[in-house]
């Protein structure tokens, strides 16, 4: 985060850190509004790679997930980064703007993945740079964001990852209500106050407490390949291309999906425990090893923690899943926002 978008956030009455807005008040009102109000975010803890040269779309297409090819500057893509084992490293939106390829991700993975693609750049004509401070990241989201952006913008992109370019920015529909923003430094202080004035303005946990209801990982560096695509459901949630050529792990990413079975899938639960990402689930019915990892995770509306849990699928069907050891509190199991496969 700009040392002046940080003064300015203050002067909102944000407490801040490195990562940006922490919160604008108690955070259990703010991710209360957040699930069922209008609500204005700071996005600074997600960062943003940007790739530019006239190779950027052959290379890019060479190691991600998904399939860039035909996509233009109304969509957005959900991929990932896999070792040659098929382990994410990271998972992203890949944005295009003007002759930039934009991946935008936790900005605590974004140094990472960028020494590590950097790497394999080689003789193709493209370049990589660290482009988070030229864009500040904003989330608006609930009844009646489509019609504030609108506003605000002239128009509202269409929710399945449409792109609405503007003149000072961009904005990605991630719903039919909710919407990442990525604006100019020297205009983002004038954009925040028209959509404050009647967004609720909160900090960065209630923003990813809206991610965790919906499904959507995010890996950060505490799950850092320690999950293959299936396991966190990207191919569900449409980050895996099966029809596009050669990437980092495809073999096994493929080989997973036509001729194994998958036996860890993350589902969405509910936990009395103190969940971090990265905190390993025990279950009776796996009595040698651990069952599973916690994703990501978000404060419940009525204390507790609502998590994404990746778990062997045996262990999940016991209904015996505890946190940290067999002795653990247990996770319960909330409704999945989509369907898994069977």
């Amino acid at each position: 985060m700009t040392p002046a978008w940080q003064t300015f956030l203050a002067a909102q009455g944000a407490q801040t850190d490195a990562q940006g807005a922490l919160h604008f008040g108690p955070v259990a009102d703010e991710v209360a509004a957040a699930r069922s109000g209008l609500v204005l975010a700071d996005l600074s803890h997600f960062g943003l790679i940007a790739f530019s040269g006239e190779d950027t779309l052959n290379f890019l297409q060479g190691q991600i997930t998904n399939d860039l090819r035909g996509q233009g500057p109304d969509q957005a893509i959900f991929a990932g980064y896999c070792t040659a084992k098929g382990r994410l490293q990271a998972n992203f939106l890949v944005l295009r703007q003007a002759d930039d390829y934009l991946l935008l991700l936790p900005e605590s993975l974004r140094e990472t993945l960028q020494k590590r693609l950097s790497m394999f750049i080689l003789r193709s004509k493209t370049r990589a740079r660290n482009a988070s401070a030229e864009w500040i990241r904003l989330g608006l989201s609930g009844p009646g964001a489509r019609a504030l952006l609108a506003h605000a913008w002239g128009n509202a992109p269409a929710a399945g990852l449409g792109v609405l370019p503007h003149a000072e920015g961009l904005a990605i529909g991630l719903g039919d209500e909710r919407f990442d923003i990525l604006i100019r430094p020297e205009a983002a202080p004038a954009l925040w106050q028209a959509l404050s004035a009647e967004a609720r303005p909160i900090g960065h946990t209630a923003w990813d407490a809206l991610l965790v209801d919906a499904g959507i990982p995010t890996l950060l560096p505490a799950t850092f390949e320690a999950f293959t695509p299936q396991m966190v459901n990207m191919e569900v949630l449409h980050g895996v291309s099966f029809n596009k050529g050669c990437y980092p792990g495809q073999e096994v990413v493929a080989r997973t999906q036509y001729l194994g079975k998958v036996k860890r899938r993350m589902f969405l639960a509910h936990t009395e425990g103190a969940a971090t990402p990265g905190t390993h689930l025990f279950s009776s019915a796996v009595p040698d090893q651990d069952c599973g990892l916690i994703v990501n995770v978000a404060p419940a509306a009525n204390g507790g923690h609502n998590c994404l849990a990746v778990v062997r699928l045996d262990a999940w069907e016991s209904h015996d899943v505890r946190l940290g050891d067999r002795q653990g509190p247990l996770l319960v199991a909330r409704p999945q926002p989509y369907t898994l496969p069977e």
